[in-house]
């Protein structure tokens, strides 16, 4: 268990951290969200014990992560992939780090072979691919079976197959009762993921609960309507209260009003319904409009990017 309360860095006149209190439960996969900037990495830098916080504290197992005799048993944790001697073998890095905890060879072997390195285990690091550094890494923070994993953008150049086995294997730690602490970018595969989410914005937390209830906020009261009639339909149905829109054709999406009014409404009309559902949101959309206000650099659009193109031609 990862527990942080009142958790606060601060860098001179800028806050990383904010007064952040939560807690990461073993048992599930909790994901941790957020833009760039956001403070995602100072966090797990803190619970790790690499920076120390401004203000506040933070446990791991009930205590610092530094008070542990044996760090390696309790955090497995995957911050920097590169990390790595780049003249060693795969091998020899996670022996080194093995010979230093007391860990058996045959533990090395294991987890070269969980995360699928057999083939290149004795080459030397540096001419690693992205995605092979990834796996390397995930070995290390694997290498003493920890009660909790740490881990900081995992697939990163990953092919779709060592995605699945990540996800997989994530899903499998936390069933045996590790505390699983993941951050990712790549919002699909979290939603896939993640039982349990917390996101935080410009160093503040700004939700924590389970991945479900922040995708049914999200979704709010919107209602997917597709119908051959939906141009006279959405006519019928707008109101004060009510807003109609439509992305394609025979297809209207309803905020106002509930599948069983509209339903009721079409039926009384003498309209034919082919579709007649609550929207579901992404993570990624409800993720977006959670953090909105909160992204440091904004991307123009392309629309801004052709204006530009014409006023520099």
């Amino acid at each position: 268990m990862i527990e942080a309360r009142g958790l606060t860095k601060k860098y001179g006149e800028k806050t990383a951290v904010d007064d952040l209190t939560f807690t990461v439960q073993p048992g599930i996969v909790t994901g941790f969200l957020g833009p760039n900037g956001a403070g995602k990495s100072t966090t797990m830098r803190l619970i790790l014990g690499l920076d120390s916080p401004t203000s506040g504290s933070v446990t791991v197992g009930g205590k610092p992560y530094a008070q542990h005799a044996k760090p390696l048993q309790t955090v497995g944790a995957l911050l920097e992939a590169r990390a790595v001697h780049t003249s060693r073998s795969a091998y020899n890095h996670l022996r080194a780090l093995a010979a230093t905890h007391g860990i058996a060879k045959s533990r090395v072997d294991e987890v070269i072979d969980m995360v699928g390195l057999q083939d290149v285990a004795r080459k030397r690091a540096g001419g690693f691919s992205l995605g092979m550094g990834q796996r390397l890494g995930i070995a290390s923070a694997l290498l003493a079976d920890p009660e909790t994993l740490i881990l900081d953008e995992p697939v990163n150049g990953l092919d779709p197959e060592g995605i699945r086995w990540i996800r997989d294997l994530l899903k499998s730690l936390a069933a045996e009762g590790h505390t699983v602490f993941v951050s990712s970018h790549l919002m699909s595969e979290m939603a896939l993921t993640a039982e349990h989410v917390i996101v935080v914005g410009r160093g503040r937390l700004m939700a924590d609960m389970p991945m479900a209830q922040l995708i049914a906020q999200a979704s709010a009261n919107v209602v997917v309507v597709r119908s051959p009639q939906a141009t006279a339909l959405g006519k019928a149905l707008a109101g004060p209260d009510v807003v109609v829109s439509s992305t394609e054709k025979d297809l209207l999406e309803v905020t106002g009003l509930s599948a069983a009014q509209i339903g009721d409404q079409a039926r009384d009309l003498g309209i034919s319904l082919h579709e007649l559902a609550p929207k579901q949101a992404s993570l990624e959309e409800a993720f977006m409009e959670m953090t909105r206000d909160e992204v440091e650099y904004h991307a123009a659009t392309p629309a801004n990017l052709n204006g530009s193109a014409r006023s520099a031609a």
